[in-house]
């Protein structure tokens, strides 16, 4: 079934108002919880595709920020 956007909000605007608070809250309850469970975000996708640091990299910057905060201590 192929609806277009514009044709599911002519036909919710023909509905009475309890109708549609009533899909609504299907909507919000059920659907949209679960599709906001299963669907990733750009943002998300863009934090997994983000460079890791290896392991060596991570100590080398541990130790950069050791330096640092001794630096900002004295």
């Amino acid at each position: 079934m192929s609806v277009e956007f514009s044709q599911i909000v002519h036909l919710l605007g023909q509905m009475p108002a309890k109708q549609i608070a009533k899909i609504k809250n299907e909507f919000s309850e059920t659907y949209i919880v679960q599709k906001a469970k299963t669907e990733t975000s750009d943002f998300q996708r863009f934090l997994l595709s983000a460079p890791v640091m290896s392991e060596e990299q991570y100590a080398n910057f541990h130790n950069q920020r050791q330096h640092i905060n001794l630096w900002r201590a004295h």
